[in-house]
């Protein structure tokens, strides 16, 4: 059962201070992020990975079914060599006339 009152003194929520929260760019494309942000593990966290860089559910999606996590481990966090992929850039062109908030079906895993 919960308790009506803490025992570490009162709950005080945040402040508003009319100031807009600075909005992440997706590490993949570029563009501002959305209402939904993804905190994506460039090298798997199976693999050893423990940085998170923010980015849109689409494309998370499309470079999990892109590459292999033993692909993943090798690019590391060299962005430049996941839009060296002919599928990825074709992606990026294309979703980057999309709203951020845009989301599709993506692609099956291409194994």
């Amino acid at each position: 059962m919960a308790r009506k009152h803490s025992k570490h003194g009162s709950y005080d929520p945040p402040q508003s201070d009319d100031v807009p929260a600075a909005v992440p760019a997706c590490w993949l494309c570029g563009r501002p992020t959305g209402k939904t942000i993804v905190w994506h593990h460039p090298v798997p966290k199976s693999r050893g990975g423990r940085d998170v860089v923010p980015m849109h559910p689409i494309c998370q999606q499309t470079v999990t079914a892109t590459f292999t996590n033993s692909e993943l481990e090798r690019y590391g966090t060299d962005v430049d060599q996941l839009l060296a992929n002919p599928a990825v850039r074709k992606f990026v062109d294309w979703v980057a006339k999309k709203d951020p908030d845009f989301s599709a079906a993506s692609t099956k895993k291409q194994r």
